[in-house]
């Protein structure tokens, strides 16, 4: 069956804005131009919308109302926290920050940088599902760790990690622990006081919200130092005008996935099963990653022997899926399969399909055969 446009299989890189978010959204963009610091009548009621946003955020989260703070999206939030809590750590002699192999550039990169400012960076492997060990976590975080951070889901697997274990690691040792639920946010319950969390990473538009908005949450009474520096916005603690379009979307986003979620989390699984199960009964050589983990329920990673997964992809123009994440680049191949010990040649052809909400039962036999032929072309090439 031809689509008239091409079917769109990569929800974990990004989201289509829900059109119930963007109907949220339109009046801030028009005539609720107010600037939410200013106190005239426009301003006020700016003001009310970033907090009517603030709320539905922490109603999903389980977070603390005054520990919501809007950001930019996962990146900056991921580097607030990571960088936050390690001045906060230095100042108290602890100079340790604790990471998983498989976290995202956002935490990862700033972690390598504060190397210059005294850090040093400690990382825990995972193992053939790619999850971290906390037995091996354990005999890491000690006196002088001053963070935790491993994220909720991982982007190109899908597999959970035990963050609230190793939270209650980080915590017994002292340390503060940060976790980036991006990726589960909106999928999975995410909830800093189930989790044991300090600090949480979402980002926008992997939540059908828009691009270029997120946040972090913190825990109650952290003061956390401010990532820059500037007028007082954001209760002090992020400085800069809010984007009130952007934010009042991402609090509709949270508000409808706090109702829905439960839901369409059961319908994706399935639906990710049958494409699994079709694909690997179809293509001779494919394995499904993290398959005996905990895992996302829209995401399936797998892969296929004796091909490169660009050019499978170039044999795919009718079916939008990755060939890992997005904002890792395309070079080098994937290093949280690397980190899971998947035999090379089985990683250089794995695919990313990440379903979503406009994701149709009757898509799934339409894009296993579509992957099918374009692996096996793959192969006929060489």
């Amino acid at each position: 069956m031809k689509h008239d446009a091409p079917l769109y299989l990569d929800h974990n890189a990004t989201t289509p804005i829900d059109p119930r978010v963007l109907e949220a959204m339109l009046p801030w963009l028009r005539e609720g131009f107010g600037n939410p610091s200013s106190p005239h009548a426009y301003g006020r009621r700016a003001r009310d919308a970033v907090e009517s946003a603030r709320g539905q955020a922490a109603a999903l989260l389980g977070a603390p109302l005054g520990g919501i703070i809007f950001t930019s999206g996962g990146t900056e939030s991921d580097n607030h926290a990571v960088i936050g809590a390690a001045r906060l750590g230095l100042r108290a002699g602890r100079d340790e920050l604790v990471i998983s192999a498989v976290e995202h550039p956002a935490v990862s990169e700033p972690c390598r940088q504060l190397a210059e400012a005294g850090c040093r960076t400690v990382v825990l492997g995972v193992d053939g599902e790619g999850r971290v060990d906390p037995g091996e976590a354990a005999r890491v975080i000690g006196p002088r760790t001053a963070l935790v951070s491993v994220m909720h889901a991982n982007n190109e697997t899908g597999a959970i990690q035990p963050v609230a274990a190793l939270a209650a690691l980080a915590r017994q040792a002292g340390a503060l622990m940060h976790t980036d639920a991006a990726q589960s946010a909106g999928k999975i319950p995410v909830r800093m006081d189930q989790l044991g969390v300090d600090l949480l990473t979402v980002a926008g538009h992997k939540l059908y919200a828009a691009k270029g908005v997120g946040l972090l949450c913190l825990r109650e009474g952290l003061a956390l130092p401010n990532l820059m520096a500037g007028a007082g916005h954001e209760q002090g603690r992020r400085p800069g005008t809010e984007n009130v379009a952007a934010i009042v979307g991402l609090g509709r986003a949270c508000e409808i996935a706090q109702r829905e979620l439960a839901e369409e989390a059961e319908r994706l699984a399935q639906l990710r099963d049958q494409l699994a199960a079709l694909l690997c009964a179809a293509v001779p050589g494919s394995a499904v990653h993290s398959a005996g983990a905990a895992r996302l329920p829209n995401t399936l990673s797998i892969g296929f022997s004796g091909v490169i997964a660009g050019r499978v992809l170039a044999h795919l123009p009718d079916i939008a899926v990755s060939a890992g994440a997005a904002c890792h680049g395309s070079g080098g191949g994937s290093s949280v399969l690397s980190a899971m010990g998947v035999a090379p040649e089985l990683a250089l052809g794995t695919l990313r399909v990440s379903l979503g909400r406009g994701t149709r039962a009757q898509d799934i036999p339409h894009a296993a055969a579509a992957i099918t032929l374009a692996v096996a072309a793959a192969r006929a090439e060489g």
